[in-house]
């Protein structure tokens, strides 16, 4: 009955000490009951054990009764009782026991136990079980007919013609001490039944408490048959039965519970086929046993051998309807749902196969096992010639040199191997007939709920979209911008030219309204010609016209050089720059890391408070190099932090007015970061301020090209 009721935690330790005390005391007894010492002396000590095996078990029960409510209450009550009124029998047994120690026949003690058992089995009904449909509720009382009926016939053809025909004579009546050891017969398979039929948590102590009553059965029936043949003495080790057994069930009682909260726990039957087992094996054992003693078989055993016939064939009967019954209902149920199945299933598919977009997916191997007819149309495929091959293989692009790019490498590897989520990322697929396709593709990892509750990556959903026509847009967009630029310079340098002439006094001392003008044009000339410089520099890059030299540098030198750069700027502003931990070497172009260095903290600089600081570090993060460039200024909206790496973007319009700048600098530097295999992105700091980080491979001998070709392929 472990579990039924007390918190986990004040079961295990009355548990851990009250065990090995219970085998301690069993065994002692069992070596004073097997000793020389004086029969009064060994029948006080097994009278003694009888009532303090009586009087644990009510005390027992008390814990339990002060923390449960309902039915369990009620059961450990009927249960404290049945204790109480055993204690009282064997208490008047052990006073009124004679000299000798031999137990008399039908008694008041025999009374009480008689009562006490009603008790018990009272307590052991009023347990909750696990909730049943009717007929598993019949068949549960066939099975308890049968077994108890089968132990029943046993016993009749067995033992009670042992008892009957014994000499000595019963006190009172020969009908009373028989019930005794069949209503034990009758709980023990109660409480078998129920610990199949209980909670996870109540089983071991069922299991126990079972145990403990068909010890009592045996020492009862052992107790009859030697009665029946000259009396049976108390003191014996056949008195072990009955001392194991109450030591048995105050085990049971106290037993840790190992479940959460018995009250609420989901009580699931065990195994059908352990109580199939159980009931069939009392079954057969009375069948063979009818056999062979056919010839000494009375009335009454015949009466119950029939009744226990009729229960296992109405049994039967029962199981067969009502499996007929469930297999009609399970029928239907897989019909139910197999349809419904095949409705959502057709409804995704139809999703699936109107969106424009390419989609297909991929298994932990990289296998192809399902594509739109968007996918294979734009690769000039039919979808059956690519299920089931590797899609890095079949249309990713390869290396200018006809070489394929290293798998590993691969976004789609990434979302199996490392269940990374990849957006907006820029590849070239091969069409079927040879021919490119640019295209923005989304690699999602496909993951299941494993049998340990762990997300698995059982594969990958790609999705990727045609940008031929959105290229040729940006293409013939970056021409006209650089188209214009162009022109605009030469006219621009003209001016810029003029007007220095005239600040400079070339054409004589001009008036003071006159100079003051003409310097507000030529600063404009000066952010004109700035703005048209950042346009060209994002034109090139996006065009990849811009070329990179590309060796390995310290990045305490990039970190130097950029500072050094910046230190008017930063002196004139009132912030001071500070160059935190720095280590590892990056495998990029110097110039360009610069200047991605300086625009960052520039920008830092001019959005820091007077007396503000600046920090930039750089670190190891694995294969590259991580920059950080921390300031203490106002921050980004949440809702920019990605918004302002886009071109002509700042986090408040007022910023171009105040600050300076076009918004273009933060849009260079992530296209600058990307085209040498790195990551640019920002975050605000706990405390106040920004964090803009940008990492750049390290330099290593396998990984380096694939970087900076992966790099080239998506800035084309």
């Amino acid at each position: 009955m472990a579990g039924l009721s007390s918190p986990q935690v004040a079961g295990a330790w009355r548990f851990r000490w009250l065990a090995p005390a219970a085998i301690l005391i069993v065994g002692a007894l069992a070596i004073a009951l097997s000793s020389d010492l004086p029969a009064n002396i060994r029948s006080g000590l097994s009278g003694a054990a009888f009532v303090l095996g009586c009087i644990s078990v009510t005390i027992s029960c008390r814990q339990r009764i002060s923390t449960n409510t309902g039915r369990r209450r009620r059961a450990w009550f009927l249960l404290a009782v049945a204790g109480g009124v055993a204690a009282l029998g064997n208490l008047y047994l052990l006073v009124v026991a004679d000299r000798t120690g031999a137990r008399s026949g039908a008694s008041l003690a025999d009374v009480a136990l008689f009562v006490a058992l009603l008790l018990g089995i009272a307590g052991v009904l009023n347990f909750p079980i696990a909730q049943r449909r009717a007929t598993d509720l019949t068949r549960m009382v066939l099975d308890g007919v049968v077994i108890g009926g089968s132990i029943l016939f046993v016993i009749s053809i067995t033992i009670i013609p042992q008892v009957m025909s014994g000499t000595s004579t019963l006190l009172s009546s020969r009908v009373l001490p028989l019930l005794v050891p069949v209503l034990d017969v009758v709980i023990a398979s109660l409480t078998a039944l129920l610990c199949l039929r209980s909670g996870p948590g109540d089983r071991p102590g069922l299991a126990m408490a079972s145990i403990g009553f068909a010890l009592f059965a045996i020492s009862d029936f052992t107790f009859l048959v030697r009665n029946a043949h000259g009396g049976y003495l108390l003191g014996g080790p056949a008195d072990l039965g009955w001392i194991a057994g109450w030591a048995m069930i105050t085990l049971a009682i106290v037993a840790p519970d190992t479940s959460d909260n018995p009250e609420i726990e989901p009580l699931i039957e065990a195994a059908p086929i352990a109580g199939t087992i159980l009931t069939f094996g009392s079954f057969s054992t009375a069948a063979v046993l009818s056999l062979i003693k056919s010839a000494t078989i009375g009335a009454a055993s015949s009466v119950l051998w029939i009744t226990v016939l009729a229960a296992v064939t109405t049994r039967q009967i029962l199981l067969i309807i009502d499996n007929e019954r469930l297999r009609r209902y399970m029928e239907l149920r897989v019909i139910e749902r197999s349809n419904a199945l095949r409705t959502v299933t057709q409804q995704s598919d139809l999703v699936v196969d109107s969106v424009g977009d390419g989609i297909y997916g991929v298994d932990g191997d990289g296998l192809i096992t399902f594509i739109n007819p968007a996918a294979a149309r734009v690769l000039g495929y039919e979808p059956s010639q690519l299920l089931g091959r590797e899609a890095h293989s079949a249309f990713h692009a390869i290396r200018p040199d006809g070489t394929p790019y290293a798998i590993e490498n691969c976004y789609v590897t990434e979302a199996i191997r490392n269940a990374v989520i990849t957006s907006a990322e820029e590849d070239v697929y091969v069409r079927a007939d040879g021919l490119s396709v640019p295209v923005e593709v989304t690699a999602t990892p496909l993951t299941v709920v494993g049998p340990r509750g762990q997300n698995e990556v059982r594969g990958a959903v790609v999705v990727f979209r045609d940008v031929t026509q959105r290229r040729e847009v940006d293409r013939l967009k970056s021409e006209f911008v650089s188209m214009v630029s162009h022109e605009l310079r030469t006219p621009l340098t003209s001016i810029r030219g003029s007007l220095g002439l005239l600040t400079g006094g070339a054409l004589g001392q001009l008036s003071p309204a006159a100079t003051s003008m003409a310097r507000l044009a030529l600063d404009s000339s000066d952010r004109l010609t700035r703005l048209i410089d950042e346009i060209l520099d994002v034109e090139r890059i996006e065009s990849g016209v811009l070329t990179f030299t590309v060796a390995r540098h310290a990045a305490r030198e990039l970190i130097d050089g950029a500072v050094d750069h910046l230190q008017v700027l930063a002196a004139t502003a009132g912030v001071r720059v500070e160059i935190g931990a720095v280590a590892g070497e990056v495998n990029a172009d110097a110039d360009r890391v610069v200047q991605t260095l300086v625009n960052l903290v520039g920008n830092a600089i001019k959005f820091s408070p007077r007396g503000g600081l600046v920090t930039v570090r750089a670190r190891m993060r694995g294969a590259y190099i991580e920059f950080r460039i921390s300031d203490q200024g106002r921050g980004i909206p949440e809702d920019k932090l990605e918004a302002i790496f886009g071109r002509f973007e700042q986090v408040d319009s007022s910023d171009a007015r105040e600050k300076g700048g076009f918004g273009l600098g933060l849009a260079i530097s992530r296209s600058l970061v990307e085209r040498l295999g790195g990551r640019l992105w920002a975050e605000n700091n706990p405390d106040g301020g920004a964090t803009f980080r940008f990492t750049l491979p390290a330099p290593t001998d396998v990984a380096e090209p694939d970087y900076l070709e992966k790099a080239s392929r998506n800035a084309g």
